[in-house]
C-alpha cells in the first residue's frame, strides 16, 4: 500500500486504509495497531517538520511489516533517543517508534525515508 498525505485529514484516512489492508493480509490485530501508532507518530512528525507532505508505504514481508515515510525535509532522526520528562508535551514520539519496531533505519535519498520493521 502507497499513499502521499498533506494534511491531517488525510493522515487519519490513509492509516484506516492501511490498517484494513494488513488486516486482509492476516497481520494479527496487536500487530495492527502497533503499525498504526507507528505510522502515525512519523507521519505527523513528517507533516510538522518535513514541509507538511509526506509519502508512506506499508507491506507485510516475511513474517514483518515494513513501513516507509518519505518527506523532503533532509533532517536526519538519531540514532537513539530517550523519552521526554512526564510533563512534557512533546518528545515522545521516536521513544515510542523504537518501542515497538525491530529496527529503524533511514535513507537520505530524495529527501528523508524512516523505515521501520515490526514482527
Amino acid at each position: 500500500m502507497n499513499c502521499e498525505v498533506d494534511d491531517f485529514r488525510a493522515l487519519r484516512a490513509a492509516l484506516e486504509k492501511m490498517c484494513a489492508a494488513l488486516e486482509r493480509d492476516a497481520v494479527p490485530e496487536n500487530a495492527v495497531f502497533d503499525c498504526k501508532l507507528v505510522a502515525s507518530e512519523l507521519l505527523c512528525n513528517a507533516l510538522r517538520y518535513g514541509g507538511g507532505r509526506a509519502a508512506f508505504a506499508a507491506e507485510k514481508r516475511d513474517g514483518e511489516v515494513i513501513i516507509r515515510v518519505r518527506s523532503a525535509n533532509s533532517f536526519r532522526p538519531p540514532e537513539h533517543v530517550d523519552c521526554s520528562a512526564v510533563d512534557a508535551e512533546q518528545g515522545r514520539g521516536l521513544f515510542l517508534v523504537d518501542a515497538l519496531t525491530v529496527s529503524r533505519t533511514y535513507s537520505e535519498e530524495d529527501g528523508i525515508c524512516v523505515i521501520v520493521r515490526i514482527c
